[in-house]
């Protein structure tokens, strides 16, 4: 592996981690670099397409309105849309104007939507029609000053249209602001499923270690496997867009890597199998990730059709427990040439912490892999607190780079759930003599 992974011991918050030496500083640094990508696709929604030279003139002008709207470094900035272009336009202006953003679950009610607003403390929204609609009776009730709306004719009081709210596109220059490592960068909320949700904060940290981890993880795949001197070169990275993006398999897993990377991302309006072949062979996608239910759907459809699919050099199921026998109808149909994945992570571990992928994944089908890099760790802990051996059923643990700051606002939560850096996730499962991890 290359100096690029060289790690080293850090204290982040009191805790002395592994880390990337090289990890970019920030998720605006990470913005900023992709500029270099200029003329190139970024982002395909229907017929629009916009290339990273026009994503950074609409970045730019949108960071500078929010400072217009007087948003300081650490205010919070939410975002309650589909998986439209404006959602991730929204989401780097206001990383690069060092507030912190709050992705909020577009499927929420309207008074789970102003629980979020509230409970952050967001002081500006950005909504399509459907979020807006839900939010209109409640949002007097928050901290919220500026509405942007992104798709709609809607009139909502201190609100104005995205195109409007962003002013002149000449300019690429960003808010002149200072952000460092361990900024916070994100509330996402969990599921509640005991209580109300509860807002996971993830630092600049969090989401660059994320980054390196997914780098790591590709770089030592490609070092594993090298390809034939004969070998195609390969397609351009291009993803089709599953995951929505106030979810850690859409924002950390997707967003993230293909920004930096200068790969093109592909945004459905909603989820249909028929569309999304159509989709994979229109736009040469090279990977593609959902719930097993999305990817049994898309393979059924594309075999129905005689369609092999031929762009697509890796599938991800993930999200929820992978069933093995998708593992295998991957391979089989896809003629070995499309990598099957899983992983295991949270929204309070930036996203996947293992991972188990190709012949390891095809050979251990109902294991979820093991840390996804070298930072990681994990640990099986059993009811006393002590650590259980190979084999043993117990708790998951999970400690690195990527474990999130704590709850926003909520510090007996905090306490209950992360300690001296591990979080304790709630999940029980067991570790094998050779360190795979297995979900029970």
């Amino acid at each position: 592996m290359t100096d690029l992974f060289e790690i080293v011991e850090e204290d982040v918050r009191g805790v002395r981690l592994r880390v990337f030496k090289n990890s970019p500083p920030s998720l605006r640094a990470v913005w900023l670099a992709s500029a270099a990508h200029g003329d190139k696709d970024y982002l395909v929604y229907q017929d629009e397409r916009y290339t990273f030279a026009d994503a950074h003139r609409i970045v730019a002008s949108m960071a500078r309105t929010l400072v217009e709207y007087g948003v300081q470094p650490g205010d919070r900035v939410a975002m309650a849309m589909r998986n439209y272009p404006e959602w991730a336009f929204a989401f780097w202006a206001a990383i690069s104007a060092g507030a912190t953003t709050v992705p909020l679950n577009a499927w929420w009610t309207g008074p789970e939507l102003a629980y979020g607003l509230s409970d952050s403390g967001a002081v500006v929204l950005f909504a399509d029609e459907e979020r807006a609609e839900r939010i209109a009776p409640h949002v007097g009730d928050t901290a919220v000053g500026h509405i942007v709306l992104a798709r709609t004719d809607r009139f909502m009081p201190n609100a104005e249209k995205f195109d409007d709210a962003l002013g002149s596109l000449d300019s690429p220059a960003l808010p002149d602001v200072e952000v460092g490592a361990d900024d916070d960068a994100s509330i996402m909320y969990t599921s509640g499923t005991t209580g109300r949700p509860k807002g996971a904060v993830a630092t600049h940290r969090n989401f660059v270690a994320h980054l390196m981890n997914g780098m790591y993880r590709a770089a030592a795949a490609a070092a594993a496997a090298p390809p034939a001197p004969d070998a195609p070169a390969p397609l351009p990275m291009a993803t089709l867009l599953t995951f929505p993006l106030f979810h850690v398999g859409g924002l950390q897993s997707f967003l993230m890597p293909y920004t930096a990377a200068g790969g093109k991302i592909v945004l459905m309006y909603k989820w249909d199998a028929a569309e999304a072949v159509d989709l994979i062979e229109r736009e040469n996608v090279t990977a593609v990730a959902g719930v097993p239910t999305t990817v049994f759907q898309m393979l059924e459809v594309a075999r129905a059709q005689g369609r092999e699919l031929p762009s697509l050099a890796g599938v991800a199921s993930g999200a929820t427990l992978v069933p093995p026998e998708l593992v295998r109808r991957i391979d089989d149909q896809l003629a070995s040439r499309a990598a099957p994945t899983n992983g295991y992570g949270l929204t309070e571990t930036s996203g996947a912490a293992i991972a188990n992928i190709g012949k390891s994944y095809l050979e251990r089908p109902d294991s979820v892999g093991t840390p996804i890099s070298p930072v990681m760790e994990v640990k099986i802990v059993d009811s006393d607190g002590n650590d259980a051996p190979a084999g043993e059923v117990g708790e998951i643990w999970l400690r690195g780079p990527t474990v999130v700051r704590g709850y926003f606002n909520n510090p007996e939560a905090t306490s209950a759930s992360f300690r001296d850096g591990w979080f304790l996730t709630g999940d029980l499962g067991r570790l094998d003599d050779e360190g795979y991890l297995y979900v029970v």
